[in-house]
């Protein structure tokens, strides 16, 4: 059975900032799903009743892989627009895949 490290990240973007917000989250996903060999899924969502809200769906072969990510290129990238662009990080949950 794999056992796939999943991240779950909210982020609260102000309306000002809502869609370059959402162009990085994009291009932080493309890149991940891209150039990292550990990354198997990143889904980029918004919540249907709080417009602000942007949701990260994560899945990596292993924390290992996800450590990884946190030093890639792209991440710095992203990691600067939260500071730059004012984004409220909410939660950020992290999950391993019991079944199937």
């Amino acid at each position: 059975m794999s056992q796939h490290f999943t991240v779950i990240a909210e982020f609260a973007a102000p309306k000002v900032n809502f869609d370059a917000f959402l162009d990085i989250c994009r291009f932080d996903s493309e890149r991940s799903l891209a150039d990292e060999e550990g990354c198997l899924a990143f889904d980029v969502l918004t919540q249907e009743d709080a417009p602000d809200i942007i949701v990260l769906h994560e899945v990596y072969t292993s924390r290992a892989a996800f450590d990884i990510h946190l030093k890639t290129p792209h991440f710095e990238t992203f990691a600067t627009a939260l500071r730059d662009l004012g984004i409220e990080e909410r939660n950020v949950r992290f999950f391993t895949r019991r079944h199937p």
